[in-house]
């Protein structure tokens, strides 16, 4: 296993998936059940909970995938993850934060493993970047370091499952 090199690679994966664990603060990376590289990482600047509105600063918490994969971010390189997912359209339709459009969009894109809608007042724009791992400072995004960050980007596909547990 892969854990804290300066520069490295991680190797070709057949079944590649991501799961975060937030109180751990940690980001592994699984080839089917194995483990392949595991990661210290920083979370949005209120980490505590599932994230529910647009600028709460929570890391959301579930069952997502990479919908893209950013070399241009303004934090070295990105991974797009795909909040909000079906259950969040679902909660924000209830609690009257999106509307029934906005929902069936969330849902729509969920279904085809695209880009959710990102500006909805559930918040988006949530990914895996570069920038460091030393505190909780993002907006609910997970950082990286920038080369443990390098490596993830090249290894990593569209479409990889990405599981965020508290």
């Amino acid at each position: 296993m892969l854990e804290h090199q300066a520069d490295f690679q991680l190797p070709p994966m057949a079944e590649p998936r991501i799961v975060i664990e937030k109180a751990k603060r940690r980001l592994a990376v699984f080839d089917g059940d194995s483990v392949v590289a595991e990661f210290s990482i920083g979370l949005g600047f209120a980490p505590d909970g599932d994230k529910a509105i647009e600028g709460d600063g929570r890391t959301p918490e579930g069952d997502f995938y990479i919908f893209t994969q950013n070399p241009e971010s303004r934090f070295f390189l990105s991974l797009g993850i795909s909040y909000p997912s079906r259950e969040d359209a679902e909660r924000g339709l209830a609690e009257g934060l999106i509307s029934e459009e906005d929902r069936r969009a969330i849902i729509d894109a969920n279904g085809e493993k695209r880009m959710p809608p990102q500006k909805t007042k559930l918040g988006g724009e949530i990914y895996i970047h570069g920038g460091g791992d030393k505190s909780d400072w993002t907006e609910g995004c997970i950082a990286l370091k920038n080369n443990e960050m390098q490596a993830l980007f090249d290894a990593i596909p569209v479409g990889t499952p990405v599981t965020i547990k508290p």
